[in-house]
């Protein structure tokens, strides 16, 4: 089991980074919440992980801190979650805002998450209430959200730039044109790829 990765990013692409560690390249899938928080490329950073291992697939997700990593194991036990899925709920809010969320039965807020229904939204309520009593840490700090996102100082394009985030978008469950719908909304001139996934994400909170 890989747990835990200290290493030089080499590329970021939302929401895969790849980070080399010991002269190896790894591909680390991370939700958007924490992949704000990474720092520059080839900037060291340190990342905790998850490994999952399928017939056809291996794939491993990455995270800024224990807490998260938890809630995100905790969601792939709940029937129904699987990996892409709990990925794409830790993109739409941040760990606090999840367990907020749940803790106040905010059902209206859950399903607006991508692959969330109401009937897997009501699903999350009440099995992760029922783990969150088992849980510890400061996972229930309704502490500061998503840190400000680092530019990489490379030139490219504002189509390039929104095409990128419009994958990203489709890489968390979105569809294609509700992807682009959603990413046309919210461009400006200059924006860098990860604030648009993040201003497209709390818009549809």
């Amino acid at each position: 089991m890989i747990g835990r990765l200290r290493g030089i990013i080499l590329e970021k692409q939302p929401p895969l980074v790849l980070l080399e560690a010991g002269g190896v390249g790894y591909e680390i899938y991370m939700p958007m919440t924490c992949f704000y928080q990474l720092p520059a490329l080839e900037q060291q950073a340190i990342v905790f992980t998850h490994f999952v291992v399928r017939e056809d697939v291996q794939l491993l997700y990455g995270f800024n801190d224990k807490q998260t990593r938890t809630l995100f194991r905790e969601l792939i036990k709940v029937n129904g979650v699987g990996p892409k899925l709990a990925l794409a709920i830790l993109s739409g809010m941040s760990a606090q805002q999840f367990v907020r969320a749940v803790g106040h039965e905010e059902i209206s807020t859950l399903i607006t998450l991508p692959g969330v229904g109401k009937k897997t939204a009501e699903r999350l309520v009440v099995e992760m209430k029922d783990r969150f009593k088992r849980l510890h840490g400061d996972i229930f700090n309704d502490r500061g959200d998503i840190a400000s996102s680092v530019v990489s100082g490379h030139h490219i394009s504002d189509a390039d730039i929104e095409a990128q985030a419009a994958s990203a978008l489709v890489a968390l469950g979105y569809k294609p044109q509700e992807a682009s719908r959603l990413v046309s909304k919210i461009a400006t001139p200059g924006a860098d790829c990860e604030t648009l996934i993040r201003d497209a994400l709390r818009r549809v909170l």
